[in-house]
């Protein structure tokens, strides 16, 4: 099977206890991405997303943009890889 693209994105800032792990499964069904997003103990949030490059980059723009006074920082880390997830879950 080809590679997709894959980003690991952490987002900092008041990020638990605001919806945002539901938000991001709602943002999920809009795009042809699969993963997870799961609260971190440290109050971060981690997502893996993997799918088209173009689908992964929108697809996160799209979470910043529904979180916007929530999200303080987003780190990513990008890579192409073979898929690892089907569909999208909150974990």
């Amino acid at each position: 099977m080809a590679d997709v693209h894959h980003a690991t994105v952490v987002f900092t800032g008041h990020v638990q206890g605001v919806g945002f792990r539901y938000a991001a499964l709602q943002v999920a069904k809009e795009f042809e991405v699969a993963g997870f997003v799961k609260n971190l103990p440290d109050g971060r949030v981690h997502l893996e997303v993997e799918g088209r490059p173009r689908d992964v980059e929108a697809f996160i723009a799209a979470i910043e943009e529904r979180m916007h006074g929530h999200v303080r920082k987003t780190e990513r880390a990008t890579a192409a890889r073979a898929p690892q997830f089907s569909g999208f879950a909150i974990k």
